[in-house]
């Protein structure tokens, strides 16, 4: 595997987006789709968060 995948994978393991070493072993193995909307979904939850105003 690549340096460049290991440092990668080794980022979102630090960050807390996998949070299973073994993930590592698995950079270039195939994602599903759901899994890939269930990352955006999540993301787009921390950079816009659903709040109500208290106007």
């Amino acid at each position: 595997m690549e340096d460049w995948k290991r440092k990668i994978g080794e980022s979102a393991l630090t960050k807390g987006i996998i949070n299973d070493p073994d993930w590592l072993e698995k950079l270039d193995d195939s994602m599903p789709v759901w899994a890939v909307l269930q990352l955006m979904l999540e993301l787009l939850e921390k950079l816009e968060p659903q709040y109500t105003s208290y106007d």
